[in-house]
């Protein structure tokens, strides 16, 4: 009796029997947390861009938004009204309008349709310099900047929204701009939880197509 109560306590041994549901599961969490965490990181950087004590520079360069028929629209003209204040201020000398044609069938690329608002405004031709074959940020940037080097300028305010400021520092960066400031205006007339939402998603493409560009790579989709 007493054999048999010992071997009825004895304890069972453990099977380690694989079980692909419980490291699916694990795996799952583990990126669900670096997701969170990745978002997270990316929307303090959007969140925490300052332009307070900007320098003058020789030039601004407008990043583009779109156009709404032959006309900026609202977003755009936030951009360039900051950017009318920072010409007024003299905060830069010249100003660089960077921005292609629109898929919504605009006849003026938003270089012109900004150059024309600036104008309006009462800034004169000769300080406005137009690039209008870009269709993202990192095209702005980069042809912009052979504009700047044609015309030898050599310190630079890049001027856009304040959630887009973040991205458009990391791609500058990127391009090896000698002396760029990123300038971002806030904005009366966008939804904030829209932008900032794609803004991550942007960044995200962004930081991963930097990737391939240093292995000479280009992603097959536009850049934003």
């Amino acid at each position: 009796m007493k054999a048999a109560a010992q071997k009825k306590s004895r304890p069972r041994k453990r099977t380690n029997k694989f079980r692909p549901w419980l490291l699916l599961f694990r795996l799952s969490a583990w990126l669900l947390v670096a997701l969170v965490l990745w978002c997270g990181y990316l929307l303090w950087l959007i969140n925490n861009h300052v332009n307070d004590n900007l320098a003058e520079a020789d030039a601004g360069i407008v990043l583009g938004a779109a156009m709404w028929g032959n006309a900026p629209s609202p977003a755009l003209r936030e951009r360039l009204e900051y950017a009318y204040s920072l010409y007024e201020e003299g905060k830069v000398d010249f100003l660089i309008l960077s921005g292609g044609h629109d898929a919504n069938g605009a006849v003026k690329s938003e270089a012109e349709g900004m150059r024309d608002y600036l104008l309006a405004k009462g800034i004169t031709s000769d300080k406005l310099l137009l690039e209008d074959k870009s269709h993202s940020t990192y095209e702005n940037l980069r042809n912009s900047q052979a504009i700047a080097n044609d015309h030898n300028y050599s310190s630079f305010i890049i001027i856009t929204h304040d959630y887009h400021a973040a991205r458009a520092a990391s791609i500058a960066k990127h391009l090896k701009f000698a002396d760029a400031q990123v300038a971002g205006t806030k904005s009366e007339v966008l939804n904030p939880v829209y932008n900032e939402s794609r803004e991550v998603l942007a960044f995200t493409k962004w930081k991963l197509d930097s990737i391939l560009l240093l292995f000479g790579f280009r992603s097959p989709d536009p850049m934003l």
